[in-house]
């Protein structure tokens, strides 16, 4: 019974997202379908005015926005 556990669990583990996760109705395909969307969420709305924390003398720095020449 722990070797069937164990491979199932590795199974999982194993499982990748697929575009056609969106449709599918089973708990694995749904769950990484929404962490795929949130996690392109968050990378494409990105961070404007983005800071470097925990400095030694605890303030925050501004990250300075420079083109490239």
């Amino acid at each position: 019974m722990v070797k069937k556990d164990n491979k199932d669990s590795l199974e999982i583990a194993g499982r990748q997202y697929h575009t056609e996760d969106y449709e599918r109705q089973d708990e694995l395909s749904s769950g990484l379908a929404q962490t795929h969307e949130q996690v392109s969420d968050a990378y494409y709305e990105g961070e404007i005015k983005g800071t470097i924390d925990n400095t030694d003398d605890g303030n925050e720095i501004e990250i300075p926005r420079k083109g490239y020449e």
